[in-house]
C-alpha cells in the first residue's frame, strides 16, 4: 500500500479541495489527509478559522475524499509524518508553511497544480459570501 499525505485549513470546502484530493490520490492508494489545528491556523493566518477544526475534521469525514482524516499536532508539526510514514506528501500550489523541514524526512514531496486559483481559493470564498 502506498500512503499519500496532505495538509490543510479546508475551512470552506470547494471544488479546488476536491481537485486537491483527487491530484494527490493519483500519487498512491491510500489518501491521508491532516487537518491544521485552530491554534496554528491563528499562528499562520493571522485569525481563527470559520469553522473550529472538529467540524472541519468532520465535514472532510462526510465528503468521504479520503481514507484517513486526523488532527495535526500542536507541539511538534512534522510528528503526525513521522506516524504515519507516508510514501508521498503532496503539497498545494501556494502551501509554503512548515515545508522547509520536509526534505529532512527524506520523503517524496510533490508539489500540485492549481485547480482555478481566482475562483477556488478558501480566502476569496470567504470573502464573497461575507460580503454577499
Amino acid at each position: 500500500m502506498k500512503k499519500v499525505m496532505v495538509f490543510g485549513t479546508f475551512d470552506i470546502l470547494h471544488k479546488g479541495h476536491k481537485n486537491f484530493f483527487k491530484q494527490a490520490g493519483k500519487y498512491g492508494d491510500y489518501l491521508i489527509v491532516v487537518v491544521a489545528r485552530d491554534k496554528t491556523v491563528k499562528e499562520v493566518k493571522g485569525k481563527l478559522p470559520r469553522h473550529n477544526e472538529k467540524i472541519r475534521k468532520s465535514n472532510l469525514v462526510k465528503v468521504k475524499l479520503a481514507d484517513k482524516i486526523i488532527l495535526g499536532n500542536l507541539k511538534d508539526k512534522y510528528l503526525k509524518i513521522r506516524e504515519e510514514s507516508p510514501d508521498v506528501i503532496c503539497l498545494g500550489y501556494d502551501q509554503k508553511n512548515f515545508t522547509d523541514g520536509l526534505s529532512k524526512l527524506k520523503i517524496k514531496v510533490v508539489k500540485l497544480k492549481s485547480y482555478k486559483p481566482t475562483v477556488y481559493k478558501s480566502s476569496l470564498i470567504k470573502n464573497y459570501k461575507i460580503k454577499n
